[in-house]
């Protein structure tokens, strides 16, 4: 970003979170909502009641401007209203709440394979569970994701030497006939072909293998048929890479509690192989291959690792790793790869940059400690946003880190298309926007908001603004990338824009006079658009259809009681003026 994307970032910073001038003289924070920030906090030491009494409830509830709406948000999995969330929506909107729309079985980024993997098993019946695809099927796959850099730099998921072993000894005549030891070299097989066969630059690769079709459903059921068998024996190189090929095929296929599944097994695994600590605190493997595989396994953990942080934020559920247990030092060199692979995703293959910048995942994982946890239920308005003011000066930290060309700003707006934006810069900028939205999200839990103490508000209204803000900009931004994302990649993508098309819903029932909620009506018409056109071109079968209207009832709803609620709100104010006129 130029030097003007710079001033205008922090004129909107600014305008955004205001504070008082006594605050700035003093120069006592680094931004305008970090003073808000330390102004309520000063005000809550001072009058915020103890809460030392109150009892945390089983879950963490989800809340926006201080009322509890039940499950609808970004950190939990399912869009369930409480009965209190549903009466401030009908009060907002004067309609009556479509159940079956907004509080569907599944949440609207989540896929329900489990129909069409049962289909798969009883037309499996007869055949060979064990039997592996013909080498050359293999042996095709391999060599189109040996020749995809970008893929392999983002899911480092096989080391090329180590894998050929692996694949010679499943086709190996002594493996002809199963025995105690080969499921996780088999299972291994079938997993790998089940989830590169999904991915669009691979099979861009394939040349006339693309034209034999692989059923990447059936590999994936048959690796889980013997995925049992893999835990029974001891842990391996080739079952942790069963289990976590596994875990990203069902992220890939928007299956979350599958993939929350197998990212915990993929996390045990990992742990009993050492992957969790640096080869630095374990004991130093002395020949070639040795360090090879331990390199690898470090590889598999940092993808597990990033997974396993952001399956956490689209299920609700707790992450599987803690950060207490692992050595989270960054891969050597990792900062130079990350860039110079954005600036040129052609470039010969060196090391991974994993599927995203694994502070970002760092930062997130904090976030869901300090921010969501079962015991965060307990901090006092006070320490909830003194914890919102240090994630948020680490994650400006992480964006001021950035090369300028790639700097994310804080707000964007959609101008014109990115002629810079790549597949992974997009993750980027859309993990960056995701972290500022659940950091200053968590502001909608304080207890300030049902005591509106003015100063303290200042504060929690502020960081409630700048995740609506940033919800904003990843509409904004996946508009402006559009022309750059791949087919295929809908399920790994609906998440961002769906969970931010939630925020920008309750503010416009909370703020509906405000002249943003007519933009931001209109902003979410454009990203309902922009989601169906994404999905549209990955559709593969009815039950992808079938999905496509379930989503988009789901948007259309959201846009109908957003209209409804500016309305009313405009109607009641007229009828109001001319009352006392």
């Amino acid at each position: 970003m130029d030097s003007a994307a710079e001033i205008s970032d922090n004129q909107s910073r600014k305008r955004t979170a205001r504070a008082c001038d006594s605050c700035y003289k003093r120069k006592r924070c680094r931004s305008a909502i970090g003073a808000d920030i330390i102004i309520s906090l000063a005000l809550l030491t001072e009058y915020s009641p103890s809460s030392s009494g109150s009892q945390p409830p089983a879950s963490v509830a989800v809340h926006f401007a201080g009322r509890e709406l039940g499950v609808i948000s970004l950190l939990t999995g399912i869009p369930f209203l409480l009965p209190e969330g549903q009466k401030w929506i009908e009060s907002r909107t004067g309609q009556p709440i479509s159940v079956d729309k907004l509080t569907p079985i599944r949440p609207p980024w989540e896929k329900e394979r489990a129909q069409s993997t049962n289909e798969l098993l009883m037309s499996m019946q007869a055949q060979k569970h064990f039997e592996l695809p013909e080498w050359a099927v293999v042996q095709s796959y391999y060599q189109a994701f040996l020749n995809s850099n970008v893929v392999q730099r983002i899911f480092p998921i096989i080391d090329a030497v180590l894998f050929q072993e692996t694949m010679n000894a499943a086709y190996h005549e002594s493996y002809s006939h199963f025995s105690y030891g080969q499921a996780g070299i088999r299972a291994c097989m079938f997993a790998f072909v089940a989830f590169v066969s999904r991915l669009p630059p691979v099979k861009s690769q394939l040349g006339s293998f693309s034209r034999t079709p692989i059923d990447s459903e059936a590999m994936a059921t048959k690796a889980e048929f013997l995925l049992a068998q893999v835990l029974q024996e001891p842990a391996s190189l080739e079952g942790i890479q069963t289990v976590t090929l596994l875990t990203l095929f069902e992220l890939a296929s928007g299956n979350m509690r599958a993939a929350s599944y197998y990212g915990a097994i993929a996390a045990r695994l990992l742990f009993m192989l050492g992957g969790n600590l640096t080869s630095g605190r374990t004991i130093r493997p002395s020949d070639e291959r040795s360090q090879r595989k331990r390199r690898h396994i470090r590889n598999l953990f940092w993808i597990c690792y990033t997974v396993d942080k952001d399956v956490a934020l689209r299920t609700g559920q707790p992450p599987t790793i803690s950060d207490e247990n692992c050595d989270l030092t960054l891969p050597e060199g990792y900062m130079e790869r990350l860039w110079h692979a954005i600036d040129d995703e052609n470039s010969p293959y060196d090391q991974p940059v994993f599927p995203f910048d694994l502070r970002l995942s760092i930062i997130k994982s904090r976030a869901h400690t300090a921010l969501y946890s079962v015991s965060s239920l307990q901090k006092s308005d006070a320490e909830l946003l003194k914890a919102i003011r240090e994630l948020d000066d680490e994650l400006e930290q992480w964006r001021l880190s950035v090369p300028p060309e790639w700097r994310p700003t804080m707000s964007f707006k959609f101008e014109a298309p990115d002629p810079t934006a790549s597949m992974h810069s997009v993750m980027v900028r859309l993990n960056y926007h995701l972290c500022m939205t659940i950091i200053h999200q968590a502001s909608s839990r304080c207890k300030a908001w049902v005591n509106a103490q003015s100063g303290i508000m200042e504060g929690v209204s502020s960081s409630l603004a700048l995740s609506v803000e940033a919800s904003r900009s990843t509409l904004s931004y996946l508009e402006a990338a559009e022309h750059v994302l791949v087919d295929g990649i809908f399920w790994t993508l609906i998440f961002y824009p769906m969970s931010a098309l939630l925020a920008i819903f309750c503010n416009i029932l909370q703020n509906p006079l405000d002249p943003q909620s007519r933009k931001d009506l209109d902003l979410l018409k454009i990203a309902s658009g922009m989601v169906e056109r994404v999905f549209s071109r990955q559709l593969s079968s009815v039950k992808e259809v079938v999905h496509l209207k379930l989503v988009a009832n789901f948007v259309v709803e959201l846009k109908q009681l957003a209209g409804c609620a500016i309305e009313k709100a405009w109607a009641e104010r007229s009828a109001g003026s001319r009352m006392q006129e």
